[in-house]
């Protein structure tokens, strides 16, 4: 195998990337304060002072909404290629499939809409 300069760039951009992945990492080691205990080992609450205990228990409804939140954000980020292709289309067969996806969408959420998933139950306070 021949050494050519194609080799030496190859080299010298694997080592400037650990060094750009590193340098962060040792630097916020060598300039990080070192103080423990006290109001460094609080977790940081905006400002202000927390209180109570960290372990709170979210209901699963929380859940049920951010996994919902996602499915459907990520569904809505495909139209935005449709948008984009649907001027220049020929026919109806575009219009169509934007029906069929938006139709499974809306099903989908009427779906979840009679299982219940939309309903935020009341807190039970013991």
């Amino acid at each position: 195998m021949q050494f050519d300069l194609l080799n030496l760039a190859i080299i010298i951009f694997l080592i400037m990337g650990v060094v750009f992945g590193g340098a962060p990492l040792l630097g916020s080691l060598i300039l990080a304060p070192k103080a423990r205990g006290g109001d460094m080992a609080l977790p940081y609450e905006c400002g202000v002072t927390p209180y109570g205990t960290s372990r709170v228990s979210w209901g699963i409804n929380y859940y049920f909404y951010a996994l919902l939140f996602l499915a459907f954000d990520v569904d809505v980020l495909y139209l935005f290629p449709v948008a984009a292709f649907y001027p220049s289309s020929q026919g109806w067969a575009a219009f169509w499939e934007l029906v069929i996806f938006v139709g499974v969408l809306a099903l989908a959420v009427v779906y979840f809409w009679r299982k219940g998933v939309f309903t935020w139950p009341r807190r039970i306070s013991l």
